[in-house]
């Protein structure tokens, strides 16, 4: 019997894994997939936005703003990339101008501080590349950048340091009322709780239909993106998004943490809530509408491109909250953007409700702080080589586009709830992220990977499930 059962492991429910790891209180969270970071969390813009466009009220725009201004300590206590780089929103003419102007309000409503609009003189000086055609712009320096990743493997790895369980490649099939709360069906058996937090992204309509008679309906929302090498990644600065429309803030250009340059995303809505596959004509409007916004983007600088789901709730807002007709079942559904820059307000508010309804007190010993996998290229020379001369395998790259040392792939593998397949290698080393995409550094990766983990080479995966990536059926010969 746990306490509180969290279903899902992506940045929301690791946030508020976070949180309530704060309390003298038994939480487990339960994961379909190998890893953290495996639904919407892994493929989105990664933006922190500054919180002006949400409609004033709702809990996207208290939680937006709420959640920007704790993400800069949040990165420095867990130990994350993330950087304020500021937002343009731009308008090419005059006649949309009460568009911005409506913009920039809203934005005052919600407690944006230092908003400005900017002529496109002023524009230009701090963006040379974007479009001639622009008239003006929202400037929002508050608005930043994070690695994704990086933010819920922190969020992930400190949680875990503070008792909480993870079981992962962990369905939740069936959820039942019982006398002391609700069992919960999964493919290892069945698990009990008296609380249950359902942050399951575009399943989580699923979920609260199992034990509610009051139905949400959510819509997977599919964005196709473009990622540029890091040649491209000066091409601009701020974030340049262009007026935001029915469905969404529209084609987005903006660097990347790591120094890429990220276009994207598209909005189509899809039946299938695991279909993640680009489309050709996903991929063109992408590459036309950037270039509306800025111009002489080098796309032959294109090194791969990606899609991501949104989970669309048909009330257009957050749902967080007990269950009406469903006590003790805690909703966190409809989380699309801007739910990477919402999540620690996220965390913080159903933490806090948990908190309220069971009493909970909090611990004397709660670690705040966490330190991410040691990057030797960040370190001075001296640092450098001190350190490989303590450890040699921080002196053997294996990733050459992205420079990841044997030292840090070794460091994701053992941390806590470390990787277990290529992906989960990538996403917290970079090893594969770079021009060639993993073509050089995949085999000695599953290498360090099958020793590490006592595995055999033929059951390295991708990412868990089948994507194994070498068969036969001589096992012993590899």
């Amino acid at each position: 019997m746990y306490d509180v059962i969290i279903i899902g492991a992506g940045v929301c429910g690791a946030a508020i894994a976070r949180e309530l790891s704060r309390y003298q209180v038994k939480i487990c969270v339960l994961e379909k997939d190998e890893d953290v970071c495996c639904g919407t969390s892994k493929a989105n813009s990664a933006i922190v936005h500054a919180g002006y466009d949400a409609v004033t009220g709702s809990l996207k725009a208290k939680l937006n703003v709420r959640g920007n201004e704790k993400m800069g300590e949040l990165a420095k206590e867990l130990d994350f990339p993330f950087e304020r780089n500021g937002s343009l929103v731009l308008c090419l003419s005059e006649e949309e101008m009460p568009g911005l102007q409506a913009l920039y309000d809203r934005g005052i409503a919600n407690g944006v501080k230092e908003l400005r609009i900017l002529n496109r003189e002023e524009v230009l000086q701090m963006e040379p590349n974007v479009t001639d055609q622009v008239y003006a712009a929202l400037y929002a320096p508050t608005a930043g950048i994070v690695c994704p990743f990086g933010l819920n493997i922190a969020l992930a790895e400190n949680a875990y340091a503070n008792g909480v369980e993870f079981q992962f490649n962990t369905e939740v099939t069936e959820i039942h009322k019982s006398e002391e709360g609700y069992e919960l069906q999964t493919g290892k058996g069945v698990f009990h709780a008296r609380y249950v937090v359902n942050a399951a992204g575009v399943y989580a309509d699923k979920f609260h239909n199992m034990v509610s008679d009051k139905k949400i309906h959510i819509t997977a929302r599919r964005g196709d993106y473009c990622l540029l090498d890091k040649e491209a990644g000066s091409h601009v600065r701020k974030t340049i998004f262009a007026l935001p429309g029915k469905l969404g803030k529209g084609i987005l250009v903006t660097p990347t943490v790591h120094g890429n340059l990220l276009i994207g995303p598209t909005a189509v809505n899809v039946e299938d809530k695991e279909g993640i596959n680009t489309t050709a004509e996903g991929l063109s409007q992408v590459l036309e509408k950037a270039g509306m916004s800025v111009k002489n983007i080098p796309t032959r600088q294109v090194i791969t491109s990606f899609a991501g789901l949104r989970a669309h709730e048909d009330g257009n807002d957050f749902i967080i909250g007990e269950v009406e007709d469903a006590k003790g079942f805690i909703d966190c559904a409809g989380i699309e953007s801007p739910g990477i820059a919402s999540c620690p307000a996220i965390g913080e508010m159903a933490a806090g409700l948990l908190k309220e309804k069971m009493g909970l007190k909090e611990k004397d010993n709660f670690i705040s702080t966490r330190q991410g996998i040691k990057n030797p290229s960040l370190l001075s020379m001296e640092e450098r080589n001190a350190l490989i001369k303590e450890n040699p395998a921080y002196g053997n790259i294996i990733c050459r586009c992205e420079m990841v040392t044997e030292g840090e792939i070794i460091d994701a593998i053992r941390r806590p709830l470390g990787a277990r397949s290529l992906d989960g290698v990538k996403r917290r080393t970079r090893a594969g992220m770079g021009r060639c995409q993993s073509g050089f550094c995949s085999p000695r990766t599953m290498e360090i990977l099958a020793r590490e983990c006592n595995m055999n080479m033929f059951d390295i995966t991708k990412s868990g499930g089948d994507s194994k990536l070498v068969v036969g059926t001589n096992k012993d010969t590899v």
